[in-house]
């Protein structure tokens, strides 16, 4: 009886180690072929606030997250956007039907944070972006600057590295075809209590990312 508790007991672990990792998603590598220019992709930047019923996938997403906030330095580890004083503060939340994860740069993967579709709060009162099939939602963290530092001067630079990872994000979605608009109204309230945030987390920006309709 003892054994075969003991082995129902290491099904149950396997099991849920199991879902655990399903759970987490190791995305492609990036790609770096992309033959658009800087200029280019600079001269096709818009806004754009409606996109086809298609999902994006992951290798694609994985291109935009790696261009946002990735790694492009493995032996300092620093990434593709510039950063306050070193602090990679901007966490990047991606939010699709299947449920919200949180992009680690240091591995290019996706660990899911919620089950739920949480577009409608990103949305916010701008209901056209929960359409889209991908949300980023960019929050500063503010565990990440020096304890001494000021809370206005942490929102400050709060601010400006979300611009520097969003302005990333719009870039890379005009080389890789995609429509995309920044935005600032979202539901924060919602999004910080379904993803397990405290007052420390601050939520800045979001975009919407899909393919234009034809």
């Amino acid at each position: 009886m003892k054994n075969i508790l003991t082995i129902a007991c290491m099904a149950l672990l396997m099991t849920a180690t199991s879902c655990k990792a399903q759970d987490n998603i190791q995305l492609p590598k990036p790609s770096m072929d992309n033959k658009v220019t800087l200029m280019h992709a600079l001269q096709n930047r818009h806004s754009t606030r409606d996109y086809a019923d298609k999902q994006v996938p992951d290798n694609v997403l994985s291109t935009v997250l790696w261009a946002a906030c990735g790694i492009n330095r493995p032996s300092e580890e620093k990434i593709t956007a510039p950063s306050a004083i070193n602090t990679q503060d901007i966490q990047v939340y991606v939010v699709r039907k299947d449920g919200a994860y949180l992009y680690k740069p240091e591995d290019n993967s996706l660990q899911k944070v919620s089950n739920k579709d949480l577009r409608s709060a990103v949305a916010g009162r701008q209901s056209f972006a929960a359409d889209a099939p991908v949300s980023l939602v960019l929050v500063s963290n503010h565990n990440k600057f020096p304890q001494q530092m000021p809370n206005e001067a942490e929102i400050r630079m709060g601010v400006v590295d979300a611009g520097y990872v969003s302005e990333n994000i719009c870039l890379a979605c005009s080389a890789l075809g995609l429509n995309t608009v920044p935005r600032m109204t979202m539901d924060s309230e919602t999004l910080k209590k379904e993803l397990n945030l405290d007052d420390n987390y601050d939520f800045v920006l979001n975009s919407q990312i899909g393919y234009p309709k034809n």
